[in-house]
């Protein structure tokens, strides 16, 4: 059984973990819209401006539930992202869903081919990378992590793939992952339809990496 959102109802995603700011929004039926900026250092002291100016006509009281994508990224960007959600949903009491930055970017693929196997990397820092595998839920209730996100040596994850019981593909996440915040939004979607409703507390980042070398 799936449960739609109220006619009168919207979703509203975020995705800071990058330089640029995406956002967007979505009544899960007829009305869908999302934008980028390419804030730089001005995402942390503009982004609420923008998400004000962004989920016009509609207002705060609209919204169902936030998404917002957790990570991996840019330490400053993520926690940014995360920290907005978090406190939009505990002012609305209304759900938070933290999405995989890599995830995003596989259900981008698995939307054109189901039956794939996506393989996601994306530079990490001190030389490192993030890696992961997903596929997409036999019955078509989103995405499982094969391999869940992991910070690897080069080396580390050319072997992991190297071994990989399947065949698969590679995707290099490295630009315009902000594009990506229309996925963060289905992918939540998707687990709301299924009756999830995550409390704003369980949004939570995944950095990876410690933000300095210790």
């Amino acid at each position: 059984m799936t449960t739609q959102l109220p006619i009168t109802k919207y979703a509203l995603a975020l995705h800071t973990t990058t330089p640029e700011l995406g956002l967007a929004i979505s009544n899960g039926a007829d009305d869908t819209r999302q934008q980028v900026w390419n804030l730089g250092r001005d995402l942390s002291s503009h982004i609420h401006e923008y998400l004000m100016e962004f989920i016009q006509p509609q207002t705060w009281a609209d919204l169902a539930f936030i998404a917002v994508a957790q990570g991996p990224g840019g330490f400053t960007g993520t926690r940014i992202g995360v920290v907005t959600a978090r406190t939009l949903g505990q002012q609305l009491n209304i759900p938070v869903f933290a999405v995989s930055t890599l995830a995003a970017v596989a259900w981008q693929e698995l939307k054109q081919n189901a039956q794939q196997v996506i393989a996601v990397e994306m530079p990490a820092q001190r030389g490192q990378v993030f890696g992961s595998i997903y596929q997409s839920a036999s019955d078509n209730s989103g995405i499982i992590a094969l391999l869940p996100d992991t910070v690897f040596t080069p080396s580390g994850w050319q072997e992991t793939l190297a071994n990989w019981h399947t065949s698969y593909q590679l995707i290099s996440a490295t630009s315009g992952l902000a594009a990506t915040v229309g996925n963060i939004l289905d992918l939540s979607y998707i687990d709301w339809q299924q009756g999830k409703r995550p409390d704003w507390s369980e949004a939570l980042p995944y950095y990876g990496q410690h933000p300095v070398d210790v």
